[in-house]
Formats: C-alpha cells, structure tokens, sequence
C-alpha cells in the first residue's frame, strides 16, 4: 500500500484546512479552507503545493470559511473537478463564498485607501484573494451527495458522506482505498459537533479505521453545561437592560446566528427576558437561515416536533432582518436596550466592526462572544482583555462588558472527542490530530496516548506522511 497524505492547513491552528492525499494515481483534497489568523493569511497567498489543475476531486467537509474559503482561488488558477459535498453545504457555500469575496473586494479597497494614507507596508497584497466573479466561476464544480451514498473516486478509490452534526449539512468522510488486494479506510472528522446541541442531530460515530484524523478545537478543555447556556444568556440580556445598553453578538452566519434565535425565541416565549427588538444584521445570515427551512429533513426530533406546531424559532416577530447598510446604521438612532446579532463571528470584518465602534466603549453595554475565537483575531484580543484594540484603523478603549459564553460552540470539548474516538472498536493504525491550536492539539493528542494507548501524531503546516 502506498497512500500519501500532506498536511496544508489546519496543523497547529484552526483555519485552512486542506488535506492533500494521493493514492491509485489520484490526487484528493479534503477541505480547502482559508487561514483567518492575522499570522497566517499570507499563506493564503503562497503558490499552492500542487498544480491546482493535477487535483482531481474535492471533498467538502462543510462551508465554514476555514474548510471551502479557498476554492474560488483554487478554481482559478485551473481546479476544475467535482466538488463534492452535500446538498445544503453547496447551497450554503454559494452563498458563503460569494459574501466573503464581496468583502475581500471592499475590504481591499479600504486598507488600499488606508494604507496609502498612513504610508504602511502589508505582508500580503491590498488586492482581493479572489473577486465574486471568481466565487461565482466555482460554484458549477459543486456536486452534492447524500448522507451514505458511496461515491466512486477512481479504481480502487470511494467515499461516503455523514453526518457530522457541526452545521447544517456538515459532514465526516470515510475513504476506502484498494490496492494489490489490501484495504485500507480513513476517516477524517471535519469539525466533530456537539452532543445535545439544538437543531442538528448527533455527530456520527464509526466503529472501524485504519487512520483518523481528527479536529482538536477544544481537545484541552471542557465547555460550559448545555443546560446552562439558556439561564446564562437570560442573565447577560436582562444585567445589560437594567444599564439600558445594548447587547452585540458577533456571530458566524452558518449554525451560530439560527442557534441565537433558538434561544432568544425559547427565552422571550417562557418570559424569562424582557421582548427585545433582534437585529439580525447579516445579510449573510438572513440567507442562510431561509437555507434551513429548505432541509428539515436534517433536523434532530425536538427541532422537528417543533416545526410541526407551527413554532419555528426563525419565524419570531421580534426579529427584524436588516439587509441593507442604511438599515445596519440606522440601528444606532435606536434609544434603549437591542440586540444585535452580526457578522463575523471573529470580528474580523463585516458589519459587526461597526456595531463594536459604536458600543465597545460603552460601559453600559455588552459584547457577547458566542464561539471559537482564534489567535490573533480581533475578537481573540477583546475576550483574552485587551484595554484597547483596533477597529477600523482607529484605536477605541475597551469599556463595554465581555462575556464569552463558550456553551454556544458547535465543536465537541475535550471530553466529546473522547466519546467520539471511543466509537472506534479497535485502534487505528495511527491518529492525527490537527484543527486547533499548538497547546489544544499538543495536549489532547498526549491525553489519547495517555488513555488509550494510540499511535498520535500533531502534523505541523506541509507535513506529508505515507500510510503503508
């Protein structure tokens, strides 16, 4: 057996993940993410290790930024095979990849203008990576599949989707590989989800694998309770209204945002906080939950049980959808308490920069961090405490109140990756841990060594290994 697998992304920190194996004269990439650490998005940039145009499929394993970001550039410069992927991942990744070009383009154009200005110099081009025609050029590459359905690679070479449980459509990838008579499986994780999360179902678990490879986001922690994070959003709404500020939610638009208005719609419904007006002020956002209403069939029961009650949390008459730029400024006309829910997730660009220039340093009110924040974000600097931080080339000191409710996360903790791994009923020949950062990822690879036993491996950027 000779299989070849590289390590692109996602290896030591948790953006860009890109998996590049190679096996029966074919070249697969797992994921095609883009690096969103402010230390890493040179790489984005670099000529890729391959000829894009020698990769013959992709594999998709859900449309976060950090796992499709990349493809439009990819395409570009001459990928023109199947993007495989289910059927909601597709619909969302359009919609994904052709706001984030959107932003790159306006984003360039302002740090251009800046930069000019100030007479800076940057790491890396003041050019959008890529445009939205070059977004809209991939989207025909994409090929969706269902949960299960084996699909042929090459001889000797399939896969199958499943799922993941992480976001709507988000999926865990199982290869066999045949050669000479032997067989070999991997499995690659893509972002494990959390067990009793709302919405979504359970994350699948496999019994067998010759070679795992497995996301490490929070391998060295354990999250807040689930049952906790309803009592302690109701705590933040109801202490930043007694100020009379406004609550801000930086949010990512896939999974996050719909999982806030689960919650704000089951609090508001059972009294237990004041009937708020919602801003959801991604446009983003506002597509990708009509997303949702076109695939129940990927809900758990109690999401079910819901809709067919006619009670469904993304058709709460307190949300009010702002979709243009004169609608998101004229929420800062507003007197008295909002919330408002925006994008990105990591603040790092989108409309909720704007909402932190006008309520960061307000003491009254609250900015509230409802998911992973990487190193060298900007929402990384405001919740590690940052006294002052950037935003938008200015300086603004930090006054407002920070809470980072890390029950919201859609990653499985220390202990859930455990669970997960436990499914297996026998070793892999090998496990790597990649998708989070050094400590995480060094430390839950140890604690499997430690517990189980395991041959681990923590693959650092451009790692290649063969699996015999």
């Amino acid at each position: 057996m000779q299989i070849k697998i590289t390590f692109l992304g996602a290896a030591h920190n948790v953006t860009g993940s890109k998996y590049l194996l190679e096996a029966n004269n074919k070249r697969l990439l797992i994921d095609c993410g883009l690096f969103q650490e402010r230390q890493f998005r040179a790489r984005n940039w670099e000529p890729f290790v391959v000829p894009p145009a020698s990769i013959d499929a992709l594999l998709l394993t859900h449309a976060h930024l950090d796992h499709c970001g990349y493809i439009p550039k990819l395409a570009r410069e001459g990928f023109h095979g199947p993007v495989y992927c289910t059927a909601a991942t597709a619909e969302i990744g359009r919609i994904t990849l052709l706001d984030t070009a959107g932003i790159q383009e306006e984003d360039a154009a302002f740090k251009k203008k800046r930069h000019e200005k100030e007479g800076r110099q940057v790491p890396y081009p003041e050019i959008p990576l890529y445009t939205i025609d070059d977004a809209k050029a991939s989207f025909p590459l994409l090929s969706p599949v269902r949960y299960g359905d084996v699909v042929k690679l090459g001889e000797g070479l399939e896969t199958t989707f499943h799922d993941a449980g992480h976001v709507l459509g988000s999926s865990m990838i199982r290869l066999k590989i045949k050669q000479n008579n032997e067989e070999r499986v991997l499995v690659f994780s893509g972002d494990v989800g959390r067990h009793g999360k709302p919405i979504l179902r359970e994350p699948t678990t496999f019994e067998e694998a010759d070679y795992v490879v497995v996301e490490s986001t929070y391998g060295d922690r354990l999250l807040e309770p689930l049952d906790k994070t309803g009592e302690q959003f109701a705590d933040v709404i109801n202490n930043t209204v007694q100020l009379g500020g406004n609550i801000v939610i930086p949010s990512f638009a896939l999974e996050r945002t719909q999982e806030v208005m689960y919650y704000l719609n089951h609090l508001q419904g059972e009294k237990k906080i004041p009937n708020l007006i919602v801003f959801i002020d991604s446009p983003m956002a506002i597509s990708l939950t009509e997303v949702f209403k076109h695939h129940p069939e990927l809900f758990d029961k109690d999401m079910t049980e819901l809709l067919l009650r006619g009670k469904s949390p993304f058709d709460c008459p307190c949300m009010h959808l702002t979709r243009t730029v004169d609608e998101s400024k004229a929420i800062n006309n507003i007197k008295g308490s909002v919330i408002i829910i925006s994008g990105s997730g990591m603040a790092t660009g989108g409309r909720i920069k704007h909402h932190l220039v006008n309520n960061i340093s307000r003491p009254d009110s609250t900015i509230l961090f409802v998911g992973y924040q990487a190193a060298d974000t900007l929402g990384r600097q405001i919740v590690d405490g940052a006294k002052e931080v950037r935003i938008l080339g200015q300086m603004y000191p930090v006054q407002a109140k920070i809470v980072y409710a890390n029950s919201f996360s859609g990653h499985s903790d220390r202990d859930g990756l455990l669970q997960w791994l436990s499914g297996f009923k026998r070793a892999p020949k090998h496990l790597f841990v990649t998708h989070g950062e050094a400590a995480s990822a060094e430390n839950f690879a140890t604690l499997v060594r430690d517990k189980k036993g395991w041959a681990v491996t923590v693959p650092e950027y451009k790692d290649s290994v063969v699996l015999d």
